[in-house]
């Protein structure tokens, strides 16, 4: 592995674990609700599987994603690098547009029954807390993966914008799933622009008409634009998970990477 792509894995690497650790101490000091099932078990299961996942990316789709972003850049290839603008415009551009359409692939994992196969194994997690953010299946990661290379591509997302955007995209999603009590008054100035966990648990819910709202990751103003935004729910009431999938002993590692080739269940 390239020295360059070798110390960018490792930064995205020490965002990801330092900002696991934080959320994961804050939660435990401070929880937002008790767990309904083990956590030390879910714990396990979960960073098992994104141990695994965080090896088989590095591997197949660190150095092409680095390249591409990379090579844009240099060759002025994509939307971005067609039009004069100041660095921090475009890299904001890039990041705007990267989240933009990570609310659409989101929102066709949920839409798709092919896509939902694979998104189910983490929407199947009956908790949700730090560890349920980078809870996927790795054949969602890697059709996501070559989706992002293919936008990185068109809309000439430099190396700058796609490390900004995934540093962002993995301290929001751990922030929202996380199990913290955090002030309302925080959420409610918070939900105007971006997701705290209170919108993302409605998300979580075994009620599919709940599930199937409030995609956003890093902003919660698409999910306003589009319509598919969701406020008016008790979150003390929320159940988490999928309604079929309710027994632990059947959501251990083996059958997380098998649940995409079992039958489709809503």
């Amino acid at each position: 592995m390239e020295p360059v792509i070798k110390n960018i894995v490792l930064l995205r690497g020490l965002v990801s674990w330092g900002g696991f650790a934080l959320f994961l101490i804050s939660e435990l000091i401070s929880p937002y609700r008790k767990p309904s099932v083990s956590k030390a078990a879910r714990l396990m299961t979960n960073v098992s599987l994104t141990l695994l996942n965080s090896i088989f990316l590095s591997l197949v789709f660190a150095a092409p994603t680095i390249s591409i972003a990379s090579w844009v850049a240099a060759n002025r290839v994509g939307v971005l690098n067609m039009l004069s603008m100041p660095l921090w415009l475009k890299v904001s551009l890039a990041v705007l547009f990267l989240d933009f359409m990570l609310y659409i692939w989101h929102l066709l994992n949920h839409e798709m029954p092919l896509f939902w196969r694979f998104h189910r194994v983490h929407h199947s997690d009956l908790n949700m807390d730090v560890s349920t953010a980078t809870r996927f299946h790795a054949g969602e990661l890697s059709i996501s993966a070559v989706i992002k290379i293919g936008l990185i591509y068109f809309i000439g997302a430099d190396l700058v914008s796609v490390i900004i955007f995934e540093s962002l995209l993995v301290l929001t999603a751990q922030f929202q799933h996380s199990s913290l009590r955090v002030p309302a008054w925080f959420e409610n100035v918070f939900w105007l622009l971006f997701v705290p966990p209170s919108m993302h648990r409605i998300h979580h819910s075994v009620v599919i008409s709940e599930r199937d709202t409030n995609y956003g990751t890093i902003l919660s103003i698409w999910d306003r634009m589009l319509g598919t935004l969701l406020k008016d729910v008790d979150q003390e009431r929320i159940i988490i998970g999928v309604g079929p999938y309710r027994e632990p002993q059947k959501l251990t590692l083996r059958h997380l990477l098998l649940m995409p080739f079992t039958r489709t269940i809503k």
